[in-house]
């Protein structure tokens, strides 16, 4: 009998603790752009660098427009050199050569690469939402801001 109440008092507490509510925050999107977008203020200040922006979305800067009578859409083709760093500097990722089409990648980069031609060059300030937001992704923490040197090397437009 003391086991059945033991293992009945045991299934309760058991009930209790699934069903307590978790205290994490809800993701605020709106409230992550906004910290995001003060870090990369700060940073390209700190950095003297100008860089254009859009009221809710990336910031970026071109270094060369390359030729702006052939620039992709999201639907085109594209080839790439890229490296992806951290804001302290620490690279994260990069290529010398790579073809995707641009509608299969992140947000920030659907963005922001259509604003060169072939042959251009550009820098990517992204916030967190538009690069992998809060999943994160292998070695990028949850809710990191990204930088992206991009050269648009080739476009096939679809």
């Amino acid at each position: 009998m003391k086991k059945v109440f033991l293992l009945g008092g045991l299934g309760l507490a058991l009930l209790a603790a699934c069903s307590k509510k978790d205290n994490t925050p809800a993701y605020d999107a709106v409230a992550q752009y906004d910290a995001d977008s003060v870090i990369i203020v700060n940073y390209l200040k700190t950095n003297n660098i100008t860089a254009s922006h859009d009221p809710r979305s990336i910031f970026w800067q071109i270094i060369d427009s390359g030729d702006v009578a052939n620039k992709p859409t999201v639907a085109s083709n594209v080839t790439v050199k890229y490296a992806g760093t951290f804001l302290d500097g620490k690279s994260f990722d990069s290529n010398e050569n790579i073809s995707f089409d641009l509608n299969g990648v992140i947000d920030g980069w659907k963005i922001g690469i259509p604003k060169i031609g072939k042959g251009g060059r550009i820098k990517l300030f992204l916030p967190s939402i538009y690069a992998y937001g809060p999943g994160g992704r292998p070695g990028i923490a949850p809710n990191t801001v990204l930088l992206f040197d991009v050269t648009l090397k080739d476009l096939v437009k679809k």
